[in-house]
């Protein structure tokens, strides 16, 4: 049971995106990992933490409903596939799945997990920091990010211009004389996302009180092949479920 500032209990739902169509990979949600769906990873580490009140998985996709469920994860509906294309913003997912997730099972969650199957290297300990930072009234939202080397910091980054040339993507790129010059920069890594509910229903999932739990050792979404064999690798490394 997780508790506000003010003693009030807080209901937590979690939710699992996880459309059928994918560019990059076929069915990258359910790919097989060391014997497993993708999705699995993230079903376990939930069914883990349970201070959390429902977690359900949006879908368009029935096959990966029927298997989402198959791991505990529950379906109260599926994903309009207006929300389900590429260009399909996050938030608008989640807004979707929590006005449909209260109607269903006429209840009021106060904070939301999102989940991400393509991001199936995380710890327990870091979606449980990211709850309690979410309780308090200094977060509207926590994000898990990484540290980026500052070498590849936004200030030192090129692009090529439409005729051909090299530019720098920073306007103050060109200023730059030496790495003390550079702030640490940082990247999302998708893993968690804690947002209250009435920041969702704004139609946000980032304000000027957005905290973070920081990962050290980064590992990026699953977009490539290349990217699920490397997540196999850790997840059986390091014994991963």
């Amino acid at each position: 049971m997780i508790l506000s500032d003010s003693g009030e209990r807080l209901k937590i739902l979690a939710i699992v995106p996880a459309r059928g169509g994918s560019k990059g990979i076929k069915n990258k949600n359910i790919k097989l990992i060391n014997g497993f769906p993708l999705i699995y990873y993230t079903a376990k580490i939930i069914e883990k933490i349970k201070m959390i009140d429902k977690s359900v998985v949006s879908s368009d996709s029935l096959k990966i409903i029927k298997i989402a469920k198959k791991y505990g994860l529950e379906a109260p509906f599926i994903r309009p596939k207006k929300i389900s294309g590429d260009n399909v913003h996050d938030i608008d997912v989640l807004k979707h799945a929590l006005e449909t997730c209260e109607k269903n099972y006429k209840d009021k969650f106060d904070i939301v997990l999102m989940l991400q199957p393509t991001s199936p290297v995380r710890k327990k300990k870091m979606i449980i920091e990211a709850i309690k930072k979410i309780s308090s009234k200094e977060s509207d939202s926590v994000w898990s990010i990484s540290k980026i080397d500052l070498k590849f910091n936004p200030k030192k980054q090129l692009k090529i211009s439409k005729d051909g040339y090299l530019d720098y993507c920073s306007k103050d790129g060109r200023n730059v004389i030496n790495r003390q010059m550079l702030d640490e920069t940082f990247i999302r890594t998708g893993q968690i996302y804690a947002i209250k509910s009435d920041l969702i229903r704004m139609g946000k999932m980032y304000s000027k009180k957005t905290s973070f739990v920081l990962e050290k050792n980064f590992f990026a979404n699953i977009d490539s092949l290349n990217d699920l064999k490397e997540a196999e690798n850790y997840l059986i490394k390091n014994k991963i479920f």
